[in-house]
């Protein structure tokens, strides 16, 4: 039952996911709001990794930064940065849809080398309130960046102001 909730979500939120980054033009791929946050192109890569890490945690008991590597592959356009996204969600489905239910509750950390990052909790609460959540964070971001940018926004959760604006003329 838990592992069917997870992959729903999985693909419910695939799906806004995608919507976000078919909006995306290449021409706003370079903005930062400061100096020291990423670029849309940066973020929108890490989201896309963000799907990349349902691997570690489901098939990990433990995961170490010190020997995480992640391909981001070409981020000079929204093309290939969709295309990783399609690779990583890909791979994220297949992963729970293969994965033994009660494994769910086995648990799994995070460290950087010596230093705990995340504690152990069972592999179900790290996929909500990790892999999702941290999912959620950085569309947010993205929404903010695009908005900054005077770019439309679509409607992830319902329509947006944007496309809200559309329907009333």
């Amino acid at each position: 039952m838990i592992k069917e909730t997870l992959l729903a979500e999985l693909k419910h939120e695939a799906e806004g996911t995608r919507r976000l980054f078919n909006s995306i033009p290449d021409d706003v791929l370079s903005y930062k709001p400061n100096s020291f946050n990423w670029s849309i192109a940066e973020l929108a890569s890490h989201t896309a990794e963000v799907y990349n890490w349902w691997t570690s945690v489901l098939n990990e008991d433990r995961t170490d930064l010190k020997n995480y590597t992640y391909d981001k592959g070409d981020i000079s356009s929204m093309n290939a940065i969709c295309a990783k996204l399609e690779e990583n969600i890909t791979k994220a489905i297949s992963c729970i849809e293969n994965y033994p239910e009660e494994k769910l509750m086995e648990t799994w950390s995070m460290w950087n080398g010596p230093v705990n990052v995340m504690p152990e909790m069972p592999r179900a609460q790290v996929v909500r309130g990790f892999l999702m959540n941290h999912l959620y964070h950085h569309r947010g971001e993205i929404v903010a960046y695009l908005r900054a940018n005077g770019k439309p926004v679509p409607g992830i959760y319902g329509p947006s102001y944007e496309e809200q604006m559309a329907m009333s003329n």
